[in-house]
């Protein structure tokens, strides 16, 4: 059977449902502690990151310390993308279950970090989602590429090409099991 991007995705995606049947705490605090690790040894104020969904990496502990020293965003869904709008409380439970931060009209010209959620990752560390493309299509019309690290709470990786041209590509992939660097 040939892997593709599709195929991919429903493997991982079954993977990510299983590891939550028996989540637990220590596995959060890993991927909150390797990921704090990782933004110490990077510059930069301003990052992108995300509301995790019951089946991504949690990150919530993260969000907290990091709240204190940078200036954090998080998407804003708009039609078939989003927008990123600043971090803040209380957050609305949105489409797809989604908590977002509440709109706004202030335009962030600047991302120096993003923390993206993956479902898997190919060879060229692009990044496999969900299928609707909302990242694919942010990315592309950012100026410049932030520093991208993908995060998934246990390792869905193919060395196999899969992704397509504009999918997007990160810098790293952290996982609870897994740190890969794009060379």
């Amino acid at each position: 059977m040939i892997l593709t991007k599709n195929s991919f995705r429903q493997i991982c995606l079954k993977r990510m449902k299983n590891i939550y049947k028996n989540s637990n705490i220590y596995n959060k605090n890993i991927i909150n502690n390797l990921l704090l690790k990782e933004l110490k040894g990077l510059s930069g104020k301003n990052i992108l990151l995300y509301n995790p969904l019951p089946i991504e990496a949690d990150i919530r502990k993260s969000i907290i310390y990091l709240r204190k020293k940078n200036n954090l965003f998080v998407p804003f869904m708009e039609n078939e993308s989003f927008k990123i709008v600043p971090f803040r409380l209380p957050l609305q439970k949105k489409n797809f279950g989604i908590y977002e931060a509440g709109n706004s009209l202030k335009k962030i010209r600047k991302i120096d970090i993003a923390i993206v959620p993956v479902v898997g990752v190919d060879g060229n560390l692009q990044r496999v989602g969900f299928g609707k493309g909302m990242y694919d299509r942010f990315f592309g019309k950012l100026e410049k590429k932030p520093y991208t690290i993908f995060i998934q709470p246990k390792l869905c990786f193919t060395k196999e090409y899969i992704c397509d041209h504009y999918d997007v590509a990160g810098d790293m992939l952290l996982s609870v099991d897994a740190r890969l660097i794009k060379k």
